[in-house]
């Protein structure tokens, strides 16, 4: 116990070093930029500005320190949204002019180190190109996260995808299945935005629909008019739901349970229903959001452990667990298809060479799309080379919404279209 809290200490401690390296690193560039003006009475209000902003940017910070005292101000919501966009972007753009830095302290060293290299020999050009080369390369993570929020998190995507389906019955080859994740209704998750993804996916004209958790974000967010736009989804075989961790968090975990029941959905926490189809049947389960291994010090034991007695052998399972993390566990168990959300793709993305680098990798291997594990308990004969005929599929949408920071880069807004066929 004491060494988990002393490991969150320390990670606290660093983060809170980092934030303050980089606001250092951007401050004190401006500070001395306006000490460099000519007009005194330019520097003076600049250099209060400057304060005034380092005031606001340290309230916003410390916003759910101070009770939301800076959220409920009048313009208490514009300056969180603009500190978060500062905080991402400041954060990337210090990595980017550090990158040009070190690339010219290289360059000068290796042209220092050739023989015959002298004084006059240095162009001094050179140092011209890296101060552009630096504010261009500082610039571009303002403009992205501008981009990202403005339009990137809006621009909502549609998703098809084919899933081959261990032990699926003919007459279920081709079921579609419109899934929804993380709505986190709020400040940047209108209703009206809720409404337009809910279209989209009635438009897609699915056989059942299922949302994987994260209504909300925090406490006092409008869990009901969340839930009664989802309500407006329509499927044939319903609309079915499980909790996510933010529903935990705010503590509305049956309160989101009794809402879908009075809109005529379900959500599943710790139980199975049969749905029928075409003369088939599957198994549909879904548990509320599944911890990882360690919580307070203490080992909770494996995931899923309170399902284990639902999962039937007959025909195949399908699992809504709005933790990916528990693929494995649900692969173990010999679950066919598990339908996940949780991470919204990390929300930035980018790609370097022919890897994707983002930051839902720190917290889980199942960032977005569909993966496959091999699956044994329950198949004697199953194989990891069977074309998937034997393999548990896992399917992570990246959500609508967003948190922490109000930008999409890279990974838009997903409504996923999944088909079920045969393998």
């Amino acid at each position: 116990m004491f060494s988990l809290i002393l490991v969150r200490v320390l990670f606290l401690a660093l983060f809170l070093a980092l934030i303050y390296a980089v606001q250092r690193f951007w401050f004190v560039r401006a500070w001395s930029w306006i000490a460099t003006l000519a007009n005194p009475n330019w520097r003076l209000g600049l250099h209060a500005g400057l304060i005034v902003l380092a005031v606001a940017l340290l309230a916003a910070l410390l916003d759910p320190l101070l009770g939301r005292a800076v959220s409920r101000m009048t313009f208490g919501k514009s300056l969180i949204t603009f500190s978060s966009l500062w905080l991402i972007a400041s954060f990337f753009g210090f990595l980017a002019v550090e990158s040009v830095g070190a690339v010219e302290y290289v360059t000068n060293l290796a042209a220092r180190l050739r023989p015959g290299a002298v004084a006059a020999d240095f162009n001094p050009s050179r140092r011209a190109f890296f101060q552009y080369a630096a504010i261009f390369a500082g610039s571009v993570p303002f403009l992205a996260a501008t981009y990202g929020f403005a339009a990137g998190r809006l621009r909502y995507t549609i998703e098809r995808v084919d899933v081959p389906i261990a032990n699926l019955p003919p007459e279920l080859d081709g079921l579609r299945i419109a899934q929804l994740s993380d709505i986190h209704i709020g400040a940047y998750m209108p209703p009206a935005e809720i409404a337009r993804a809910v279209d989209m996916a009635n438009d897609l004209h699915p056989d059942i629909a299922f949302v994987t958790g994260d209504f909300v974000s925090r406490v006092g967010d409008p869990l009901e008019t969340c839930i009664t736009e989802l309500s407006r989804l329509r499927a044939p075989l319903g609309v079915w739901g499980c909790n996510g961790n933010h529903e935990i968090y705010a503590g509305v975990e049956d309160e989101a349970q009794r809402i879908f029941q009075e809109k005529g959905m379900r959500l599943l926490r710790a139980q199975s229903t049969v749905i029928e189809h075409n003369g088939a049947s599957f198994n549909l389960l879904g548990v509320d959001y599944q911890r990882d291994q360690m919580v307070s010090g203490e080992r909770t034991g494996p995931m899923l452990q309170e399902i284990e007695h639902l999962i039937r052998r007959d025909m195949p399972n399908v699992l809504l667990s709005h933790n990916p993390n528990s693929f494995r566990r649900a692969a173990d168990l010999g679950i066919e298809l598990s339908l996940a959300g949780h991470t919204h793709g990390g929300q930035i993305k980018f790609e370097i060479v022919d890897h994707s680098v983002s930051p839902a990798r720190l917290i889980t291997p199942f960032v977005a799309g569909h993966y496959t594990l091999p699956m044994t308990n329950g198949h004697a004969n199953a194989s990891p080379n069977s074309n998937g005929a034997n393999k548990a599929a896992l399917y992570v949408n990246r959500g609508l919404g967003t948190f922490g920071f109000p930008v999409r880069i890279g990974v838009p807004p997903e409504i996923t279209l999944l088909t079920l066929r045969r393998t």
